[in-house]
């Protein structure tokens, strides 16, 4: 529960976020419910959308389950 309280005060708000698994995210949380966390992460060049279009340009929202986060850090 203190991972849902965290991200609810850290809402939309710059971010860096590390789980469990050693990985970091950057960017700025859009939503939290009781098990995912919402991230909308600044990326300027291609991202994969789908299988028909392959590529796309601009935000993501990344979704990351609570139970893998293991520090929030304001940026």
């Amino acid at each position: 529960m203190d991972a849902y309280y965290n991200c609810l005060h850290c809402m939309n708000k710059r971010v860096r976020i590390l789980t469990v698994d050693g990985k970091q995210y950057e960017g700025t949380i859009t939503d939290v419910d009781r098990n995912n966390v919402y991230l909308k992460t600044e990326r300027n060049g291609r991202v994969q959308t789908s299988a028909f279009y392959p590529y796309g340009y601009g935000n993501q929202i990344l979704t990351l389950s609570l139970f893998t986060l293991l520090a929030i850090a304001l940026i």
